[in-house]
């Protein structure tokens, strides 16, 4: 059978035919003995576990911070794994971050603080200082962030230790063909990857694991066989063209979130909160769509923009609108066979506002998650576009909303007529994070508020350009 290679702390790791499910936690911990990384919620949540991956992408070395709880190992092959043993010199001169804490104060009882280590350690190496954001996936209970975000400023300004080097040379010798482990597949092309779906059907895709990973820790499900596509660069280009963007299913929320900065400002922003920086890293968009979820965040604001999935299966190709490939609940218009390949979003003007509600703004499911795609011209409203997460079984349109504001005068006589057809659109379900009632009157006063946002300048907004003549 087929072997994986990737270098921990900087010493090589051969494992022979490995089980394709165990968690890096688990073979850090237990096979190892390199117990500081730990284990909190198991989930990818509290970031206990965090641990900086580096590997090749586009041609140069990216070191991610990533939750080990949730990160299967064959995700590991050719990459480069440091944990809080793996940062300080050898001679036992601590890392600037971890110097930083001392001083600072920024620990208590200490269980969190390999996982701010491990983040701040992440962020050190690629000059990040936005420390609320790296910060954001990591939890600690008892001794407060102000001395920890005061210890990633002070380790800011301290340079490169000398005695970490660059790995890249060594993680370019360990590419290669096709892995076949006994229940998983590693395909090396695109190509590969198709042909063996089509014969494996039942097989589970894994791209960053951040959703199946819980099926694992959380459902103990067992998810033979399992194809694991996190090498196949043909999933994760980022094609921009005068007719619009290409992104392939590989590419993770936040290259993603890059990719939206400069063209759809609200659609980045919203991505900010989306899970933990762990999370992004790890996450791809191809899975947010294809598992279906009818709260993921990334559906309404790609509905709201007209965008197209590419779908293949073997050699053979089709598109259809992202807004059609929800079927129903936990069913969407995928044959046997079939993989997201690509989403296209359609070049347009940037009218797009998102707004994701949840009861955190950092790290927090969506109660819902409402996308509006308004064009006005001449003071009436000649194209509209608004979905909806959370509010009903899939990620859904509100064409009686659309209805009443298409060819109408933008104003707020027009707003109030579409609120009340949201009801004709939206029979929202009552849970934990919201009722039915607030779900509705919430979506309501949502296009409220981006009528405000786009026609008052004196409203504090992050539409930039939008609104009435």
């Amino acid at each position: 059978m087929g072997q994986i290679r990737f270098l921990l702390n900087g010493i090589d790791v051969v494992l022979d035919n490995p089980n394709p499910t165990e968690t890096l936690l688990d073979f850090l911990r237990e096979n190892r003995k390199l117990t500081g990384t730990k284990e909190g919620c198991n989930e990818g949540d509290c970031g206990a576990c965090t641990v900086s991956i580096a590997a090749i992408e586009q041609g140069r070395l990216i070191h991610r911070a990533l939750n080990a709880c949730i990160l299967f190992l064959p995700q590991l092959h050719g990459k480069s794994v440091r944990t809080v043993e793996g940062i300080s010199a050898p001679d036992g001169r601590l890392h600037p971050v971890q110097q930083a804490l001392v001083e600072y104060h920024g620990s208590q009882c200490g269980f969190c603080t390999p996982g701010f280590v491990m983040s701040m350690y992440t962020a050190h190496r690629d000059g990040r200082q936005d420390f609320d954001d790296v910060l954001a996936g990591n939890l600690c209970r008892c001794t407060g962030y102000a001395p920890i975000i005061r210890a990633a400023e002070a380790a800011a300004q301290q340079p490169q230790p000398d005695w970490l080097t660059d790995e890249g040379d060594r993680l370019a010798a360990m590419a290669g063909g096709d892995i076949t482990l006994d229940g998983a597949f590693l395909p090396a092309t695109l190509d590969s990857f198709a042909d063996w779906y089509v014969e494996n059907p039942d097989a589970t895709i894994v791209g960053g694991a951040t959703d199946v990973g819980l099926w694992v820790t959380k459902l103990m499900r067992n998810l033979l066989p399992t194809v694991f596509i996190h090498r196949l660069e043909g999933l994760q280009q980022i094609e921009i063209t005068e007719s619009g963007i290409r992104i392939g299913a590989g590419v993770t929320i936040a290259r993603m979130r890059g990719a939206m900065v400069d063209r759809y400002a609200d659609f980045a922003e919203m991505l900010r909160r989306y899970g933990s920086v762990q999370v992004r890293n790890s996450a791809t968009i191809g899975g947010n769509i294809a598992n279906g979820s009818p709260i993921g965040d990334t559906p309404p604001p790609l509905i709201a923009l007209g965008a197209v999935l590419t779908l293949r299966r073997g050699s053979e190709r089709r598109e259809v609108l992202l807004e059609d490939f929800f079927i129903s609940y936990g069913k969407q218009d995928r044959q046997a066979g079939e993989f997201v390949e690509s989403l296209f979003i359609p070049a347009q003007p940037d009218t797009l506002a998102v707004y994701k509600i949840s009861k955190r703004f950092d790290q927090d499911i969506s109660a819902l998650c409402g996308a509006f795609n308004i064009t006005v011209e001449g003071g009436n409203v000649i194209a509209a576009c608004i979905a909806f997460g959370g509010m009903a079984a899939t990620p859904q349109r509100a064409p009686h909303v659309e209805e009443v504001l298409i060819g109408q005068p933008w104003n707020e006589t027009t707003i109030e007529a579409a609120c009340t057809a949201f009801a004709q659109d939206y029979t929202p379900i009552k849970d934990v994070r919201g009722s039915a009632e607030y779900r509705l009157r919430t979506a309501q006063n949502l296009l409220r508020r981006y009528f405000h946002e786009s026609t008052n300048p004196l409203i504090e907004t992050r539409i930039v350009g939008r609104g009435a003549a």
